[in-house]
């Protein structure tokens, strides 16, 4: 039976490396859990059953796009997000900040909230956290996320530290309008940019509002890995062992692994989809690029040993005239097969972990990677 409510288990610990598991009455989140992004209802190139058939637990949704484009009103009307998309699992939704900042023309940060125009149509909006948590609540999102001000790095102390007081000002705001919603949850985002005491600061904060999870925001933005990690290793030791961490927007499986044992639960990214629609296949030995003539009479697959018929059943000479030639099945081939990765991936993280040898595991896969790419060289 679904539980009714919101809830988070451990089930084993290797090191600060966690498994475990989030309840919630759409379904379960195996930990840690890479969700796949479908920014537009639409994990792009796939069926949702596709997606869920490959293990994935929960999908992204993003709350700028939705709300631009049907607009979240309109979603309402439809059913909700699940209903519209065909998914029937637990969906988290982004806040629309970090596109705010990104994507939007003309926008002005203030105490209330963003004021944009859409980079689709120059369309003028407000976006409060009230009306941030009230479109993620139109849409049927099962876990929301606070509205936050994501700042580029590298930035001034002074810009950082203003961004992330006003997004725990946010975050206050955000839990209000939120209330009590039995079976979902809201989360909090750490923000402090590349500043290991901010991002202390931020994080204690957050956690005195005693929300459901608390993610790490503002980082996966252009800065090196090693800042990453530091940041992850700053923010994690004051954060709460009984509820879940949430890495946002990342991202390579090695930073993904390397989060992962930094005690990470949660990570998105667009990369396995992206790759996959420009001729970047993602697999236990490494990436290969498919638009690379070696390939044109290769008759092996992508992985022989992989359960996903995209990489086990068609030969690289196939998958690269795809490419070549700009075929959508070639698209849809290479995105099926970057998700199952991922998702093989997380499945072996959390097999590992509860066997007590994550590092070993992180190894075995770092190693066959280093063989493709000295293969390749």
């Amino acid at each position: 039976m679904n539980p009714t409510n919101f809830g988070f288990s451990l089930h084993a610990q290797d090191g600060a490396a966690r498994t475990g598991e989030i309840a919630m009455p759409r379904g379960r989140i195996r930990t840690p859990a890479f969700m796949p992004v479908g920014t537009a209802a639409t994990v792009k190139a796939m069926y949702a059953s596709q997606v869920r058939e490959l293990g994935a637990d929960v999908v992204l949704g993003n709350t700028y796009h939705l709300m631009l484009r049907p607009g979240a009103e309109r979603m309402a009307r439809l059913g909700g997000l699940h209903r519209f998309m065909q998914w029937d699992g637990p969906i988290l939704t982004d806040s629309g900040g970090f596109q705010v900042m990104s994507l939007s023309a003309l926008r002005k940060i203030d105490e209330t909230g963003v004021t944009f125009r859409s980079h689709i149509d120059g369309t003028a909006y407000e976006m409060s956290p009230e009306r941030s948590i009230e479109i993620q609540g139109l849409l049927g999102s099962d876990i929301q996320m606070q509205l936050d001000e994501c700042v580029r790095l590298p930035a001034e102390r002074a810009e950082i530290e203003k961004a992330m007081r006003l997004s725990l000002r946010w975050a206050e705001r955000c839990r209000v309008a939120f209330g009590e919603q039995p079976g979902k949850a809201m989360f909090g985002i750490v923000q402090g940019g590349d500043l290991t005491d901010l991002r202390a600061e931020s994080a204690r904060e957050l956690v005195d509002l005693d929300l459901k999870g608390y993610a790490i925001g503002g980082l996966a933005v252009g800065e090196p890995q090693a800042v990453m990690f530091t940041m992850i290793e700053a923010t994690e030791p004051h954060l709460p062992q009984n509820k879940p961490r949430y890495l946002m927007g990342v991202g390579t499986p090695d930073d993904i692994l390397g989060a992962v044992a930094r005690g990470i639960d949660m990570f998105d990214c667009v990369m396995p989809t992206r790759a996959g629609r420009h001729g970047l296949a993602y697999t236990r030995n490494g990436r290969v690029n498919l638009r690379n003539a070696r390939w044109a009479e290769a008759i092996e697959p992508l992985d022989e040993a992989s359960s996903c018929p995209a990489a086990r059943d068609y030969s690289r000479a196939y998958l690269h005239h795809l490419v070549r030639s700009n075929e959508i099945l070639g698209m849809m081939l290479l995105t099926w097969n970057n998700l199952a990765y991922y998702q093989d991936l997380m499945a072996g993280a959390r097999a590992a972990i509860r066997e007590g040898r994550f590092a070993d595991y992180c190894a075995e896969t770092r190693e066959g990677w280093a063989r493709s790419e000295q293969k390749a060289a």
